[in-house]
């Protein structure tokens, strides 16, 4: 008899229970919300000067997903993200289209750019100025110190645009590889991962390498002797040729004691024949001069660097 009493209490409170939340209201909107933002004046512009000319993504919105969770990452600055867009329009994307074409860049430019605000650090201390993945994305990191870096040229190249130019020639290469002779020319120069040891990390023109960096492997070779070529003006190249060149005490260029000529100088002539290498690769294969691209993106630096380009319209 008490189970039976216990049972119709529950179903009586049940019942209840129905009947109270039957009264209830219910909201037409839903609770589900839209994660898309609105677009802003800047995302527009974006929309007009990359995605419809280009098909290139600027991400400038922090995305968990397009972060390395490894490292304590922070937002870009909106603002700062807006000079840093122009810069690489400007610099990077119009500089080759003005001297390659724009079939070219729509082809064979990066097609996403990930901006984050701080660099990344290793627990060695050194620091991660950007990455690239299956050459079509770059994540440009350190963008909340483009108003530092935007009137210095050589930190603009350093920290931000040297690495956009380098990833381009993977890209690059990835359609037709680079020429295999390329290698042949410092064969025995390579080091891997001891690039950055305190042996290799000088002397490296001496040896015939533009960076520590390029001393890893020829495909990083490769691309760092473009990318160091087109950002450097010619007294900046003929700096590398300088320091690439064997002296004696008094700095001049040795000579053979036995002749009295000029000595060979290895790291000057493996240089300038990478070089060779590298401007008849980009001519033959794409019709493209290395010298003009050069050209473009100097002249379009300097102008940035003096305020004369305007970093800031969304017109």
């Amino acid at each position: 008899m008490k189970k039976n009493i216990l049972a119709l209490s529950l179903l009586a409170a049940v019942a209840t229970g129905f009947t109270a939340c039957s009264d209830d209201a219910l909201s037409s909107e839903s609770v589900i919300k839209s994660s898309k933002t609105a677009d802003t004046a800047f995302d527009k512009w974006l929309y007009k000067n990359f995605v419809v000319p280009y098909n290139i993504q600027i991400q400038w919105r922090y995305e968990d997903n397009e972060s390395d969770m490894s490292y304590y990452d922070v937002p870009a600055d909106s603002d700062q993200s807006v000079e840093l867009a122009h810069i690489i329009k400007y610099t990077c994307v119009e500089a080759y289209t003005e001297a390659a074409g724009i079939d070219f860049t729509r082809r064979y430019f990066p097609k996403l750019f990930s901006f984050l605000g701080e660099f990344e650090y290793e627990n060695s201390g050194s620091q991660k100025l950007g990455t690239a993945e299956g050459g079509k994305k770059i994540r440009l990191l350190g963008v909340n110190y483009i108003d530092k870096y935007k009137t210095n040229r050589p930190l603009l190249d350093e920290y931000f645009l040297k690495t956009i130019h380098h990833e381009f020639v993977h890209i690059v290469n990835q359609t037709k590889d680079y020429p295999r002779d390329f290698g042949k020319v410092t064969p025995n120069g390579y080091v891997n991962d001891s690039w950055s040891s305190e042996t290799y990390g000088e002397g490296f023109e001496k040896r015939g390498f533009v960076s520590a960096y390029s001393q890893k492997e020829e495909r990083e070779d490769f691309a760092e002797m473009v990318s160091t070529y087109i950002i450097s003006t010619p007294a900046q190249w003929n700096a590398i040729i300088k320091k690439a060149t064997l002296v004696d005490a008094n700095g001049n260029p040795i000579k053979d004691q036995g002749t009295g000529k000029p000595a060979p100088q290895p790291g000057v002539e493996a240089l300038e024949k990478k070089l060779e290498i590298c401007k008849r690769y980009y001519k033959e294969t794409f019709n493209v001069d290395l010298d003009k691209v050069r050209d473009a993106v100097i002249r379009r630096e300097n102008n940035v660097v003096s305020g004369s380009y305007n970093l800031t319209s969304l017109n």
